[in-house]
């Protein structure tokens, strides 16, 4: 049985680099956080809140993410993702996710993940 509580949260967080601006993913045309890497962030930090809680050979894939991007982050920038769980309901989770450079809330927004067996979803892959 997996134990998956509402409240249970994680944070993941990166530094705004080259590699990571809309400049180079091809979101937009200037050198800021893309918000693709944010809201890539912000599902980091889902599936790493509920990792622990599931038994071996089960993971989360993400089913859908909607979010704001508020405010731009410059190179250098240390953001911090957070996601807590607000809904369990079988296989599918609901998360609160949120970005934040310091005390600058970049955006914020809701995540849906599935549990999944890794092997079985893989070999979908094959199928066809």
């Amino acid at each position: 049985m997996i134990m998956i509580e509402i409240g249970i949260k994680h944070s993941s967080q990166l530094t705004v680099t080259q590699e990571v601006t809309a400049l180079n993913l091809g979101s937009g045309d200037m050198p800021v956080l893309a918000t693709p890497a944010m809201m890539a962030l912000m599902e980091n930090a889902a599936m790493l809140a509920v990792a622990p809680y599931l038994p071996e050979g089960l993971t989360t894939v993400g089913g859908h993410i909607e979010s704001s991007h508020l405010r731009p982050s410059k190179l250098g920038d240390v953001v911090i993702a957070t996601a807590m769980v607000t809904k369990v309901d079988g296989k599918k989770i609901e998360f609160a996710v949120q970005a934040r450079c310091g005390e600058t809330l970049l955006g914020e927004g809701s995540h849906l993940r599935f549990i999944v067996n890794r092997n079985k979803f893989m070999a979908r892959l094959h199928e066809d």
